[in-house]
């Protein structure tokens, strides 16, 4: 009971900490209308309000080649360049159009190692206001199954709210 209890008061105060972040990107956000620089805020404000995210970052849609993602503003050691839309966990986020949410990242079909130390991912697509695919916001963790419907849900209101 104990332990339930416990679950439920860290998955609350997690809740909370994304609902503050939000406020926060939003208000440093507030007119600014460049992508980079909303990209880059968004990586830099939730890789430093959460201990359990390891690389935070974007991939972005190439313009210049079809179906494929470039690496864009990141937190974190060196990613990946390029990543083929269908590859990997980036890739089937980019693919499908859905969050990718990934408890062992050595157990998914075609999952690309760029650290070998990340063990669970969450990857959200991110839309702008007509629909259209601009990137994916990749967030990687060190620790199995770190990531939950929570860290889901406010990543997901946080990109939509700044990038839809």
């Amino acid at each position: 009971m104990a332990e339930a209890f416990n679950d439920k008061t860290l998955s609350a105060d997690k809740a909370a900490r994304y609902a503050e972040v939000a406020d926060e990107i939003a208000s440093v956000l507030g007119g600014e209308p460049n992508l980079t620089a909303r990209m880059a805020t968004v990586a830099s404000m939730l890789a430093n309000s959460f201990d359990h995210y390891f690389w935070t970052g974007f991939y972005v849609v190439d313009p210049a080649k079809e179906r494929e993602l470039v690496v864009g503003p990141y937190q974190g050691t060196l990613g990946c360049l390029r990543i083929a839309f269908g590859r990997g966990v980036c890739g089937a986020a980019a693919e499908t159009g859905r969050t990718q949410l990934v408890e062992d990242v050595h157990a998914f079909p075609g999952h690309i190692a760029c650290d070998s130390r990340s063990q669970s991912e969450i990857v959200v697509p991110v839309f702008d206001a007509s629909g259209t695919l601009l990137a994916v916001f990749d967030v990687d963790s060190d620790r199995p199954a770190a990531f939950d419907a929570v860290d889901q849900l406010g990543i997901e209101t946080i990109l939509k709210a700044t990038f839809a």
